[in-house]
């Protein structure tokens, strides 16, 4: 008869061994979420000519509702008396930090980088951070308005190419720009957070999944008849697969997974290798070039980011 101790299970050799090894491993989750979410500014380089932007949309949270609903749908309901009364504030969360956010961040992936996409999707945290001290009144000591500023000049050099005075002619890269716009549509979406009902993190993401895709029919629908509309091709379908599986299912659980073991705090922190992940599949998968003022900027955000975050 075998020890225990040292069954497969027990060591982490078999596949339950290595589930149950990452259900608490957080460093391990935490990273394989920033991962999944960097590539999700692959996935939308690759989506150009293989499926339509707000297409992709409806698609990713048609399945991911599909996944989480036969998984959920039982905690969701238990809690629905809790979310019932706050149901506006939940669809105009889930409309602009799941629908609108994703559909400006695939519409930007048709005219710019995946690397300008990480690097200005890392700006995030800093947005949110400025809202807390316009919403809330939150204090902004010295050091994080610093953190806020390096941020944002990074921000500029992505932008600007390295080269305010062509910006300054020529205006911003539409796509720069609209990424910009999402990336304040989720900072809106994130300081909503701090209202949202009393209930487990899962079965609201499930919720908000649920809302997210009614809300992009009209946006699917729309974008047809503007275009005549255009049938996903084998690899559109396989970028649709990847995101709902892993920037949306897989990576929300994930992070709630690692939230639940060593708190918010120090979870968010794992958000700032975004854009380093984006930056790296880009050069890597793409061939897409890294420029000195890509490195100059995305050492100004993380830079930015790590000061915003300290508390004096």
């Amino acid at each position: 008869m075998s020890d225990p101790a040292t069954a497969p299970h027990a060591r982490g050799d078999g596949p339950k061994g290595r589930l149950a090894l990452l259900h608490d491993a957080p460093a391990l989750l935490l990273t394989l979420t920033a991962l999944f979410w960097a590539g999700n500014a692959i996935a939308g380089q690759l989506a150009r000519d293989q499926i339509q932007p707000f297409t992709l949309v409806l698609i990713r949270w048609l399945a991911v509702a599909a996944i989480l609903w036969p998984l959920y749908g039982h905690e969701v309901r238990a809690y629905w008396h809790v979310a019932r009364p706050k149901l506006l504030r939940i669809v105009l969360m889930a409309t602009l930090g799941f629908t609108c956010f994703n559909a400006l961040f695939y519409v930007a992936s048709l005219s710019t980088t995946a690397v300008n996409i990480g690097i200005l999707q890392g700006s995030m945290p800093v947005f949110v951070l400025i809202g807390c001290a316009l919403a809330f009144g939150d204090r902004v000591r010295p050091v994080q308005a610093a953190g806020v500023a390096l941020t944002l000049v990074g921000v500029v050099l992505v932008a600007t190419g390295g080269d305010l005075a062509a910006m300054i002619e020529s205006g911003i890269n539409p796509g720069d720009g609209v990424m910009l716009a999402a990336c304040v549509l989720y900072s809106f979406y994130t300081l909503a957070l701090r209202g949202r009902p009393d209930m487990p993190g899962r079965a609201f993401f499930t919720l908000m999944c649920m809302i997210a895709a009614v809300a992009a029919i009209p946006f699917a629908a729309g974008e047809a008849l503007v275009t005549g509309g255009q049938w996903p091709t084998l690899e559109g379908w396989a970028v649709a697969a990847y995101v709902a599986v892993f920037p949306s299912c897989l990576a929300q659980l994930f992070f709630l997974r690692g939230v639940d073991l060593i708190g918010p705090g120090r979870a968010g922190v794992y958000i700032n290798l975004v854009p380093v992940f984006a930056a790296i599949l880009a050069v890597v998968l793409l061939g897409q070039p890294f420029f000195t003022h890509h490195a100059v900027a995305l050492v100004l955000v993380l830079g930015g980011i790590w000061l915003a975050q300290r508390p004096g």
